[in-house]
């Protein structure tokens, strides 16, 4: 009996339709995503807000427990909580729902949290003029406006992803597949992803 199940985390440069991508994939493979949906359940695992997830969402940060939790205005040390309990709970998180069955993920360095599983690993990035006109279609952002954001995001999500998994965000030597979405589309991606998964006998 085979109880392996499909693990696909997808890493992706802001702008580039990784999003996207994964729920094509996940609709077409009957498969949750999940992105956002990890904060709400780490916040409800560890009993701090889920504010606090949002405000340290694939960025690094330190934070003062009472803005949370309440309490004195006056506190040690111990009362902070910073980048390595934050990624520790979103990781047990993480592999808690791997464990448990299929799942797609998104970001949040799931590819290195879930490296001793058998994963399809993917990047999807898309030229900067492609993500600008997503950006601005999407938040109708300026064009200025919108190229800072994509700075800024890739900024903080490279940061993030180097520190936590000592590897290097975007580089094909950390995914199995690294593709540009504009070139066939966000749902041709979705259908190259799963092509290939299933050829390299990732996709189950």
């Amino acid at each position: 009996m085979n109880d392996q199940h499909t693990i696909i985390n997808i890493g992706r440069q802001f702008g580039s339709g990784g999003k996207e991508v994964a729920e094509k994939i996940g609709a077409a493979l009957g498969i949750d995503v999940y992105d956002n949906e990890l904060i709400s359940k780490a916040a409800e695992e560890s009993g701090f807000s889920k504010e606090l997830f949002q405000r340290s969402d694939e960025k690094r940060s330190v934070f003062n427990l009472f803005s949370f939790m309440g309490g004195d205005r006056f506190g040690s040390t111990q009362n902070y909580v910073g980048d390595n309990e934050l990624f520790k709970i979103q990781s047990e998180v993480i592999r808690g729902i791997a464990d448990k069955g299929p799942a797609i993920f998104v970001g949040r360095c799931s590819n290195y949290i879930l490296r001793d599983k058998k994963c399809l690993d993917v990047f999807v990035s898309a030229p900067l003029e492609a993500r600008l006109n997503r950006v601005i279609q999407r938040t109708g952002l300026s064009e200025d406006d919108a190229r800072v954001r994509i700075e800024r995001q890739d900024k903080n999500r490279q940061s993030y992803y180097n520190f936590f998994s000592f590897g290097n965000w975007g580089a094909a030597s950390d995914y199995d597949l690294c593709v540009d979405s504009s070139i066939l589309g966000i749902q041709g991606t979705a259908e190259l992803i799963i092509d290939f998964g299933r050829k390299a006998g990732l996709i189950f």
